[in-house]
């Protein structure tokens, strides 16, 4: 397996079952991207407000401690209103199905054709900490409390913007 990665910083290896021998497999654009690029496997136009899961021809192994995670690309987004609709997407240790990618288009005018080949979404690998569930009949006091969406102000800590 290519290192690309300086060698302070930690590396896993993730088994790759190529599902399309024709289509490269994913990698990473430049160096230190959190991301490696997912391939669309098929050729696809979503309509306006339309949804498709996309696979992508691979399927991974990933060792117990791991979860990958599919990130929505921010140029087609921003380009063309797709974006994916469960952002990000978990890929569990134990799954070994090809991972596919729930793409929306949210432009309420103009379809997108995305093409076989096309980079499609990221996927970043973590490493997860199993959490064990400790009942209380309290939780400890914090700065925050209780407060949720909204609780912090408006959109702006700028001096004298509207809250």
């Amino acid at each position: 397996m290519t290192r690309t990665y300086p060698a302070d910083v930690d590396q896993v290896d993730i088994l790759l079952q190529r599902l399309d021998p024709d289509l490269p497999a994913p990698s990473y654009a430049h160096p230190g991207d959190a991301g490696l690029d997912l391939l669309a496997r098929e050729d696809v136009t979503l309509e306006p407000g339309q949804r498709h899961a996309v696979p992508t021809g691979i399927a991974i192994a990933l060792p117990d401690g791991y979860a990958a995670f599919v990130h929505p690309r921010s140029g087609l987004a921003a380009k063309h209103g797709i974006t994916t609709l469960n952002a990000p997407g978990t890929v569990d240790a134990g799954y070994r199905g090809e991972i596919k990618v729930i793409l929306v288009n949210t432009d309420r005018e103009q379809s997108v054709s995305l093409s076989r080949g096309d980079r499609i979404a990221q996927l970043v690998v973590q490493q997860v900490s199993r959490a064990q569930l400790v009942e209380v009949e309290r939780l400890p006091g914090s700065d925050r409390g209780d407060g949720g969406f909204g609780s912090t102000g408006g959109w702006s800590v700028a001096e004298g913007a509207q809250r």
